[in-house]
Formats: structure tokens, sequence, C-alpha cells
């Protein structure tokens, strides 16, 4: 590890804890005692608030409500982050109203040579959405569901929730607890536990009208809900086995509630277990449909009926 790049990182662990040791540093970053001390120093420096206590230890603590020096960010960190930022084009996230000054601001905080080598990258990297005929970062706008911002900032002070859905013509309020909020096909949706119906619901974010605190006093607890959930859990009825080509189409698109356990460290084969409910006929068509999209480097272990004959009637269109 380069010097400039590990006295970032010891800034940053410093800065996470309120006391330290020269013989914690020495072992968390594998370096001798007098390289420690140098790098203590430097930090020191550089305005990093530290005091030094008397002991056989070497301690140090960090003063609380003092100004911290700036982050310093590497040429790979500043790389990580821009290419990070250009892959969510077209993604229609929350809080990125304005791209562009968002973009000029992490470009200011880097030399011009560090800034030639951005403007490169956004003109090599094409990303999934991307239009190639306008791949420019700045001149991008994907603005999200103007309702998720507001879903966000009630969910971060209470995940007890009542919200209003708009149902074709009528529109329908439920009572929640939100487990997750999640991107789909472009689709933002909430999965949240009706605490009426007391099952798990998903809702589009699109069809959100009304949010607000759920205020009642009468409220399952966290723990309450998962082991209600823990019950209702559905019995695996896909088994697949996955080769290097079927993960590739897989990290292309992948429902978001079904996941892969590797079995070699080199991930290259993989299990899939999920469950599909086959009452229910654009959940069997949209996962025979995504089989078939996974290619032949699968072997089926376990499979609903509903879905392997969707795949033959599917299969049959290409016969001559």
């Amino acid at each position: 590890m380069k010097k400039v790049e590990r006295i970032n990182i010891m800034m940053r662990y410093i800065n996470n804890r309120a006391h330290f040791t020269i013989s914690e540093i020495m072992r968390e970053f594998n370096i001798s005692r007098s390289t420690a001390i140098r790098d203590i120093r430097e930090i020191e420096a550089m305005g990093m608030p530290l005091v030094a206590e008397v002991g056989r230890d070497g301690g140090y603590s960090v003063m609380h409500n003092a100004v911290l020096p700036v982050v310093r960010f590497t040429d790979n960190e500043v790389k990580a982050l821009f290419i990070a930022f250009m892959a969510t084009r077209n993604q229609q996230l929350p809080y990125l109203k304005s791209r562009q000054s968002l973009a000029e601001k992490l470009l200011g905080l880097i030399s011009e040579n560090q800034q030639e080598t951005l403007v490169l990258l956004n003109q090599i990297f094409l990303f999934a959405g991307t239009n190639p005929n306008n791949p420019d970062l700045l001149e991008l706008s994907d603005l999200p569901h103007p309702m998720l911002e507001q879903l966000i900032q009630s969910l971060l002070v209470d995940r007890y929730l009542s919200v209003t859905i708009e149902e074709g013509e009528a529109q329908k309020s439920y009572s929640i607890y939100l487990l997750h909020l999640y991107q789909e096909k472009g689709l933002w949706l909430i999965e949240g536990f009706d605490l009426k119906e007391e099952r798990k619901g998903i809702f589009p974010v699109d069809d959100l009208t009304h949010v607000e605190p759920y205020t009642s006093k009468k409220r399952l607890s966290k723990k309450k809900i998962l082991e209600k959930l823990s019950k209702q859990e559905e019995v695996t009825n896909l088994t697949l086995e996955l080769g290097p080509k079927a993960i590739a189409q897989f990290k292309k698109y992948h429902p978001v509630k079904v996941s892969l356990s590797y079995t070699n460290p080199y991930q290259t084969a993989a299990i899939l277990k999920t469950f599909i409910h086959v009452s229910n006929p654009e959940e069997v068509t949209e996962m025979t449909n995504w089989l078939l999209f996974l290619g032949g480097d699968i072997k089926v272990r376990k499979v609903p009926e509903e879905v392997l004959a969707g795949s033959q009637e599917r299969l049959s269109l290409f016969r001559p």
C-alpha cells in the first residue's frame, strides 16, 4: 500500500474512534512502530485534532467538536467515485436533481490531470441505460417519481407509514411497516408488511399519492412482524445450478428477490433457489421468460409444472 493511500485510510480509521493506541495502528496497517509514529505525526501536522496520552501503550484520543482536515482522495479513489456515478445514469435515483452540479463539485476537488483522466473515462465508458448518442454525464437528467424522496424522508424518521395508493380510478389507504424499498425494471417498489391484513405486500411508488407517519399507538413490534413473516415464508419450488454463461446472464438482469449462492471461489458456478407463486399467471409468465433468458448453461433440479409447461410452449414456437 502506498504511503498516501495508507495515510488517507488511517485518517478515516482514527476519525471513527474516540481512542486508539500505537499498537492498534501497527496491527491494523501491518507497519512498524517507527512508521506508525511517523504517520501519526504527519496526520497531526495536517490538522487532525489528536491528544497524546502518557503511558506505555502510547495512547491517543481524538478531540471532539474540532474541525477535521479536508479528506484527500487517491487517483484510484477518484476514478472509483466517478465510474460509480457514471454507472447510475438513467436509473431514476433519488437526490440526483442536478447531476451537473454534483459532477462539477467532484471535478473541483481534484487536479487538472485527474480532471482530464475523468473526461477521458466519460468518453470511453458506456453503461446499461446510457444513450450512446448522448453519453455526456453533465447533460443528463433522470429524475425519479416526485413521491420517492418524500417517501424516503418519511421512512428515515419512522418505518411505520400510512400510504395512499392509486388503484384504477379509486384510491386506497394502507398502514404498513416498510421492509424494503427497491428498484426493478426501472420501477421503484415498496415491500411492506400490511399491519391490517398481517401479510407482505408490494406497492408501486408510481401509484403513491400520499405518505405520512402511522400514528396509531397499537403497533406490532418489528420482532413480531418478522416472526409472522417467517411463518408465512414460502417453500422453495425452483432450484437451478448455473454455469458461467448463465451467471453472466443473471448479472445482466434478475428479479430483485432472487439471489445466487456461489459454489466455488471463482464465481463460475452457483445455486439458485426461490419460490414462484404458481397461482399468479403473470409471475409464472415472467419467470418462464427469465429462465429462457438465462440460456442453456443451467441444470434444473426443481421446477413447478406450470413453469415447465410454459417453457416448452415458448420453445415450440421456434420449431419449423
